[in-house]
């Protein structure tokens, strides 16, 4: 009796400073974001479109934090912008009418909020019309590593990518259009039309590459008004599709995924090792594909050893 109380009692220590670890090691993030109202670019011949932005990209920065970690963020709406703002982290769990509370020109907002759920969430401005402002460009991701870093389960990438699907409609103005889904023109990948497919677009100048065997992770978000995504690798198959970006889902084996509006989801695609390929990303609904939403991914042996890494999760 004596012994078991002893193990139960080293039990309870050990989980005890498990979390006291956890605790200790959970950080501050703090993210600060500026609405600008901008023009951009939507193809690679540099059309040019009324953009309204996080920080004059579309998409927004890519957000990084670990489970258990606090965000502390400011969105500024500097006083030159028409229009109101705000954001909406997919991953926090607050008060819609206080936190995601639309920003005026000339004002900022600030709140905090704990990554409680690992996994990939959408960001966007939530403002009305929302439909306009998500169309227009403000839109991004954030990724919540596990706080139980990599594993068997969910192991660690060689290189990481992030691509994010939106619709492309040329008429910035009329967002009944867009609620409508009527005068789409195109799909973006990360902002662009066909941004990382030099095979259909000669004005393409960048494609993702990973080296022949290498584990390649996409964090792939479906930030459309109204269609959701059939993501498929030609030419490969999705080694594993970790639904909502979480470890704790994951499906082994699959051609293609149906990633709905709204809805982030990350995919492993390990291709060949010993051989040089090439797989398309593509969102297999036709209309979707045929209108922008294919990227390329080189698998050679000299793959530019900064693809995939630090800034170049998002390659510009």
């Amino acid at each position: 009796m004596i012994k078991l109380k002893q193990v139960c009692h080293g039990l309870i220590v050990a989980t005890a400073l498990l979390s006291l670890q956890q605790v200790a090691l959970a950080k501050t993030v703090v993210v600060t974001m500026t609405a600008m109202e901008k023009e951009i670019s939507i193809d690679n011949s540099g059309t040019k479109y009324p953009g309204w932005t996080f920080d004059g990209t579309m998409p927004g920065k890519f957000v990084r934090v670990t489970e258990g970690d606090t965000v502390d963020f400011t969105l500024i709406n500097p006083a030159e912008n028409k229009n109101s703002h705000s954001m909406d982290f997919h991953a926090a769990q607050v008060d819609v009418l206080n936190e995601f509370a639309p920003v005026k020109p000339g004002e900022k907002k600030h709140f905090i909020f704990q990554a409680k759920v690992p996994g990939l969430f959408l960001y966007h401005c939530g403002a009305n019309p929302m439909v306009q402002h998500i169309a227009r460009g403000m839109f991004g991701v954030i990724l919540v590593d596990p706080k139980g870093g990599y594993t068997k389960a969910y192991p660690k990438p060689d290189r990481e990518y992030v691509l994010i699907q939106s619709q492309y409609f040329p008429d910035a103005e009329n967002y009944k259009a867009m609620l409508e889904n009527q005068g789409w023109a195109g799909s973006l990948i990360n902002g662009k039309i066909l941004h990382y497919d030099p095979v259909h677009d000669p004005n393409a100048s960048q494609v993702l590459e990973a080296k022949p065997g290498e584990r390649v992770r996409i964090y792939f978000a479906n930030a459309n008004i109204n269609m959701p995504v059939a993501l498929h690798p030609i030419a490969g198959i999705w080694e594993r599709v970790y639904i909502n970006g979480n470890p704790k889902n994951t499906l082994y084996g699959i051609q293609t995924y149906n990633v709905g509006v709204a809805e982030a989801d990350t995919f492993d695609i390990v291709p060949p090792a010993g051989r040089i390929t090439n797989n398309a990303i593509v969102d297999h609904n036709m209309s979707a594909a045929l209108r922008g939403a294919i990227t390329i991914l080189m698998n050679k042996p000299d793959a530019d050893p900064k693809k995939g890494t630090g800034n170049q999760i998002i390659i510009p």
